[in-house]
């Protein structure tokens, strides 16, 4: 994600190096402010002191319970941990995975990655169904490239449980210094048995915005999370695009799990026509704030959007707006589903809360949540990928070799099938074709024509297989849509 002006984040789908949370205010002066009215944003020191006078009994129960602990447990409690507790119970009691209570480690962690490169495998995670799971892997990390996909629910970390962790806790199994490695047991939707995805942590840039021009003039920008300067980049690089002459724009958000809120209404601005709806937000007493567009005029040029499972939060408000308000095309698969609002107290010791406080609905009144709404967007051209993109290619660190069988060499096939060294089977038994294919990749590569995936194979393969996903002609749901977008081109 990259994203400035010290904004709070879009989407508390905490990130493994980079997170983001959902809201609607921005922090200046120390202080947190409404991004529309500038009034003081929802969160004030007074306003807990008045909740907990409204439950005296509570309260008082609170207290107590306090005071029993301090002067008769045997071993003595440290108050500052007594009242992080505290505050993590409350949290935690609420069933809310965007509502997260940070203590002032990680929240300082929180804060760095929005602003920088950072340490970790790359990528974002939810906390679904009590399993740590992957929103998205960020491109071109190690976590994309050991072959993390969306969906997949990391279990263990290096021989360590992660059940009954919070997901703050499991983030920091997960993350770690550069050149170390994290042994994920991963479970795969879909999939039998348990992955073993060996991933090497590194330093992860944060480049959000990338864009060129394909033929026949369909301007292609991807945007892969929403950060402070991503509003200005995807401006710089919409009018080198528009000086060109473009005449479609395709926007790929695919794999984008989110980030500012402001970041993702700057860009709406400049694509949704004047006067439309961008964004609604709902608070619990049901009152609405809309967001419209600024943006003078339209654009002169058809828009499709691209998005996929992994698209969430910011992703989803663009792909919306720009589906709802602008006439786009979307094309690929159903979105995440996240459509909630969080925002932020911090605390002067500088731990913060995140809570979420609204509903976002799409121009139309949509609540796409996953959790009581209809579960993301759908695209307007339904277009599935290929089964060898959610394929994970073999670890350096794990050999693969003949009668093995297993859910890794099952991946193996896949990968094989997909770079066009056919495997015969897609079972997960190595046989001798298997093996045969193997050969054939390792001898394109320069490698012994062992048979065997070792260290070296794993690593070549594993190259090779995310530079075929990142080569536009493979790119099954890319070609659509510019298809798409050239039959719009008057």
């Amino acid at each position: 994600m990259q994203f400035r002006a010290r904004t709070v984040a879009l989407i508390v789908v905490v990130s493994i190096v980079l997170s983001s949370v959902t809201t609607a205010a921005v922090v200046k002066d120390g202080g947190i402010w409404d991004r529309l009215t500038g009034a003081p944003a929802l969160w004030l020191d007074g306003d807990l002191a008045a909740a907990v006078q409204g439950d005296e009994d509570g309260f008082e129960k609170l207290k107590a319970a306090y005071a029993v602990i301090k002067s008769q447990y045997v071993r003595g409690a440290n108050d500052k941990k007594l009242i992080d507790g505290a505050i993590q119970g409350m949290v935690d009691s609420l069933g809310d995975p965007y509502s997260v209570y940070m203590d002032p480690s990680t929240a300082k962690q929180f804060e760095t990655s929005l602003e920088s490169s950072f340490q970790g495998i790359g990528a974002e995670v939810t906390m679904k169904n009590g399993k740590v799971t992957i929103v998205s892997p960020f491109k071109d990390s190690p976590a994309e490239k050991a072959g993390l996909r969306p969906n997949d629910q990391v279990i263990k970390v290096n021989g360590v449980s992660l059940e009954g962790m919070s997901l703050n806790e499991a983030v920091m199994k997960i993350r770690g210094p550069k050149g170390t490695i994290a042994k994920l047991e991963v479970i795969r939707p879909g999939y039998s048995g348990v992955l073993h995805i060996n991933v090497k942590r590194d330093n992860i840039p944060i480049k959000t915005v990338e864009s060129k021009m394909m033929p026949q003039q369909i301007g292609y920008i991807q945007i892969t999370q929403f950060s402070n300067d991503t509003a200005n980049d995807f401006s710089n690089q919409l009018k080198q695009l528009e000086n060109k002459g473009m005449k479609g724009l395709v926007i790929d958000v695919r794999g984008n799990p989110g980030g500012l809120l402001p970041s993702v209404l700057d860009i709406a601005d400049q694509l949704v026509p004047g006067g439309k709806n961008v964004l609604i937000t709902q608070d619990k007493a049901g009152n609405k704030v809309v967001y419209k567009s600024k943006l003078q005029g339209k654009k002169p040029y058809p828009i499709t959007v691209l998005i996929d499972k992994g698209s969430a939060s910011a992703s989803e408000i663009l792909a919306a707006a720009l589906k709802e308000s602008a006439g786009a095309q979307v094309v690929g698969e159903k979105s995440f589903g996240k459509g909630t609002v969080q925002t932020v107290k911090e605390f002067g010791d500088g731990s913060n809360l995140k809570l979420t406080v609204a509903k976002w609905l799409t121009p139309s009144g949509t609540w796409i949540d996953q959790h009581g709404g209809t579960a993301g967007i759908q695209p307007t051209l339904p277009v599935k990928s290929p089964e060898y993109e959610q394929a994970t290619p073999p670890s350096p660190g794990q050999v693969l070799k003949r009668d093995m069988n297993s859910p890794a060499v099952r991946n193996l096939q896949m990968v094989l099938d997909g770079l066009g060294f056919n495997p015969g089977r897609k079972d997960g038994y190595f046989d001798e074709k298997t093996e045969l294919a193997v050969k054939s990749f390792q001898k394109t590569k320069g490698l012994p024509m062992t048979g065997v995936v070792d260290d070296k194979t794993a690593a070549k393969m594993q190259d090779a297989f995310i530079a075929m996903l990142r080569d536009p002609a493979n790119d099954v749901q890319l070609q659509v849509a510019i298809e798409a977008t050239k039959k719009k081109i008057r």
